[in-house]
């Protein structure tokens, strides 16, 4: 790939030649834009094309796909701007304080990024058009935008997912345009372009970088800090063209000139579409709150970010009727991303001093002083180390500065655990988040206990503060408080092979515990665990913690190499013991140690189940645990014999479940002593069943009660006006509230939680505790709820509720969690109470 370099433009040269003729798209690509759909490969091509043509254009591939399509972003600006790219560059930097100096020059830098959503196909044909008219010589309009500014177009987001749409499109299409949206074309499989490989929904991926393209796009994205950021999408078919300004509700930490902004692109944009007589709308739907979209995560690091949405999307292909029977064609919809992009690159332009002037201020101000009620976060390090160093990896990766507390007393702060003020101390274990940083907001925005919610009506999650994600102890304090010094993580020490104990002692705690343990059992080694706490040589352990004993692995070939070097790898520091008598607990000969047998794990996905829970589940047996998985489609689920599978998992199913032959299937499985794992939607499946132990309502008189006041609340909003129906029907409903969820550690799904877990609840789903089943996740009260919104109707039933629990079927079990315990592969601590049911629960 020539001129495309694969390393930072730290090392950047410009590269002078004279200018070659610059092929249209159509010229290149042999058709119309909007006659069909570029490859992503054709689209490199092009790209490839115009670079070498063009001395002041740039590629840059910054990543990889899972399925191996290179990432790119194109760069491009004056010639005199190219020759001054890397302080440009670094100019931002120095502006938002995260390296030192002044800046040398005043060009902002305008990134565009398309198609994060691959069905939303139009994205990358919309930066093919963008990208000649701002490379083109010729264009004396473009060539005077880009002596102010630095254009970044990044023009597929998502290349797997766009060309997994793309490549079923141009098979299924008519030769003549068919407009029908029954026909083939315009009704995509199970699971659709929109997602990644592992179907995960990049747009909501950009803070939690759990993804290979998140992850390579916002290190690149960190390097350039650019004032503007537009993300191109596309909504239903029936809807026009959306804009800036966003809609309620604003985070209030976004400040006067980014709204200001958001209502001069608009205007502006506005008045070609009116040229145009085409229609849009502004200040509706798309808010700005959830921190880890494409176009809030932009604005909390001090850009103007934009959401931009065409009408059309998947169903549309290359010309649909929508409701009023007009024909949405592809050239009509690229028209409108290239409108919005030569409009951002215009408004750009003109504002260039006052862009830079206010990202500088926005950084200055929020560092020196904060204006969120929360000045600093201190997280608690010594209960688990494992957890803390999984979520300073993810603020490594956003830029976000920490240190270690110290030894402070007489501090006093809101308890993410408690859910009130508490006062506290620190020592040397723990970390410190202060606000009085660069990345002040950022850092707000994603510890804050509860975002501000000034319309419940919201595209999205409320609440996602990182202590409850990570399942760990925090505080968030009014005051400032200062780190003692740079934070140092304990220093691993690497476990040695040496005479053979009776048995390697690992403790149960993180992620990285169920990746040993995955690792172990995929080798062959027998590992046991202990149902109850015990002691040996004066250490105590606690039921679930990892036994590898001499005694049952005697025919692994260098036992102790094996054990040592895997726990060196996933860095599990080993205790170990020369006996197996007990100075209190169950010595290792007795029937409650438990073997762990490794279980040939089957994952259910296919039409009718949620694509991007089922890519939740996969990512995480392949990325997390690196465990096999046999991926099952539940059209087939009757046929399957199921007898191979010692573990069925099940995300949340659509469309009315299951029939009545794959149930019995599953459910013969299940009495022969397989464990099913029901997530989400699809515990409803056996709930209020004749035969199961999950009820809707203890007794029949809470039932009559719950009905009485449903009639009672109908009644009441039978008259209320029509155009308040959706905030009506939002009562109802919850979207993303933090649960604290009291755990049995009794039981093996309680195991390393430490007895409290925080569940996101995005459903209204609530079930009674069960008579004969075990609870083993509880929320206790309505006191039980932390942050984020539930609607009134439904929250006072939400307290004294199951959220995880068991019960027998037979030799088997059916595990619920009634919440995704893994939600978007961010919620880290659902990942141990996940793995308890994989591994644990029924050995």
């Amino acid at each position: 790939m020539k001129k495309l370099l694969t390393t930072s433009l730290l090392a950047f040269s410009l590269v002078i030649s004279a200018f070659a003729q610059i092929q249209t798209p159509e010229q290149f690509l042999g058709y119309k834009p909007g006659d069909r759909f570029t490859p992503h490969h054709r689209m490199i091509d092009y790209f490839e094309h115009v670079a070498e043509n063009n001395p002041n254009v740039i590629l840059q591939q910054y990543g990889e796909t899972n399925e191996k399509r290179p990432l790119i972003i194109a760069i491009l600006s004056s010639a005199e701007n190219m020759g001054n790219l890397e302080e440009i560059r670094t100019d931002n930097l120095r502006r938002a304080g995260l390296i030192e100096g002044d800046p040398v020059h005043s060009i902002p830098v305008n990134w565009m990024s398309f198609n994060v959503h691959g069905n939303e196909s139009v994205g990358m044909e919309a930066a093919i058009s963008a990208f000649h008219t701002l490379a083109d010589p010729n264009n004396e309009t473009s060539q005077e935008w880009l002596k102010n500014q630095v254009v970044i177009i990044d023009p597929a987001i998502n290349p797997d997912g766009r060309d997994r749409y793309a490549m079923w499109y141009n098979q299924k299409m008519n030769t003549t345009l068919q407009p029908d949206l029954q026909s083939v074309e315009h009704n995509e499989p199970w699971p659709g372009g929109r997602a990644n490989h592992y179907l995960f929904d990049l747009n909501r991926d950009w803070a939690w970088q759990v993804q290979v393209e998140s992850q390579a796009r916002l290190k690149v994205y960190q390097e350039w800090m650019p004032q503007l950021h537009l993300d191109f999408h596309e909504q239903g078919i029936n809807s026009p063209f959306y804009m800036a300004p966003a809609a309620e509700p604003l985070h209030e930490q976004l400040t006067e000139w980014q709204h200001e902004f958001q209502d001069i692109f608009g205007k502006n944009t506005a008045k070609y579409f009116d040229e145009k007589g085409r229609f849009y709308f502004t200040k509706e739907r798309f808010d700005l709150l959830y921190p880890s979209y494409g176009d809030t995560y932009p604005m909390f690091n001090g850009a103007i970010g934009m959401t931009i949405e065409q009408g059309g999307s998947g169903r549309a292909g290359l010309a649909g009727f929508n409701a009023v029977g007009d024909t949405v064609t592809l050239s009509y919809r690229i028209e409108g991303h290239y409108t919005a992009a030569m409009s951002a690159t215009e408004v750009t332009s003109q504002h260039a001093e006052k862009l830079l002037e206010e990202f500088a201020n926005f950084y200055e101000s929020n560092s020196s002083n904060p204006k969120g009620q929360y000045k600093s976060f201190v997280i608690k390090g010594e209960d688990n180390p494992a957890q803390l160093a999984k979520l300073l990896e993810l603020l490594d990766k956003n830029g976000i500065q920490y240190g270690t507390a110290g030894k402070k007393s007489g501090l006093r702060g809101w308890s993410y655990q408690s859910g009130q003020s508490e006062s506290f101390s620190t020592s040397e274990e723990d970390v410190i988040v202060s606000a009085y940083q660069p990345k002040s907001v950022l850092a707000q925005v994603l510890f804050e206990p509860s975002p501000q919610l000034n319309d419940s009506i919201t595209y999205d999650i409320t609440s996602w503060a990182l202590p409850y994600a990570y399942g760990l102890e925090a505080y968030a304090s009014e005051s400032r408080i200062e780190p003692a010094g740079e934070y140092q993580a304990p220093e691993f020490i690497q476990n040695q092979a040496g005479t053979t104990p009776v048995a390697y002692i690992a403790e149960w705690q993180g992620t990285r515990a169920a990746s040993f343990l995955a690792s172990l059992l995929d080798q062959g080694v027998r590992v046991k665990y202990p149902e109850y706490p015990f002691t040996t040589e004066g250490k105590s352990f606690p039921a679930g913690t990892l036994l590898i004993t001499k005694g049952g692995n005697e025919y692994v070939k260098d036992f102790d190499r094996v054990v040592t070097e895997t726990a060196n790898k996933f860095q599990i520091e080993l205790a170990t013991t020369m006996t197996g008598y007990m100075e209190s607990g169950k010595d290792f000969g007795s029937p409650t140690i438990r073997v762990i047998e490794a279980p040939k794990v089957a994952l259910v996905g296919g039409a009718g189940t949620s694509s991007l829970g089922y890519g939740e589940l996969w990512h995480f047996f392949e990325k997390d645990l690196n465990y096999p998985l046999v991926n099952l489609e539940l059209e087939n689920m009757a046929r399957y014999d199921l007898s191979d599978y010692d573990v069925l998992i099940m995300p949340s199913l659509w469309g009315g479940g299951i029939n009545d032959r794959v149930k019995a299937n599953v459910m013969d499985w299940v009495r022969d002593g397989g464990r099913l794992i029901a997530i989400d939607g699809s515990v409803d499946l056996f709930a209020n069943e004749e035969g199961f132990e999950l009820k809707t309502f203890d007794t029949e008189e809470d039932e009559k009660a719950a009905e009485e006041m449903a009639d009672s609340v109908r009644v009441a909003e039978r008259l209320e006006p029509y155009i308040d129906g959706e905030r009506l029907a939002i009562s109802g409903g919850v979207t993303g509230a933090i649960y604290e969820v009291e755990m049995d550690e009794t039981h093996p799904l309680g195991y390393g939680t430490g007895g409290k877990f925080y569940t996101l609840k995005n459903n209204s789903n609530s079930y009674a505790y069960m008579n004969n089943g075990v609870n083993a996740g509880r929320i206790l009260s309505t006191d039980s709820y932390r942050t984020g919104y539930v609607g009134v109707k439904i929250k006072e039933r939400m307290g004294e509720s199951l959220a995880i629990g068991s019960e027998r079927k037979g030799r088997g079990h059916i595990i619920y969690f009634v919440d995704n315990p893994i939600f978007r592969g961010f919620w880290e601590s659902g990942k141990m109470v996940l793995s308890n049911a994989i591994f644990m629960v029924g050995q």
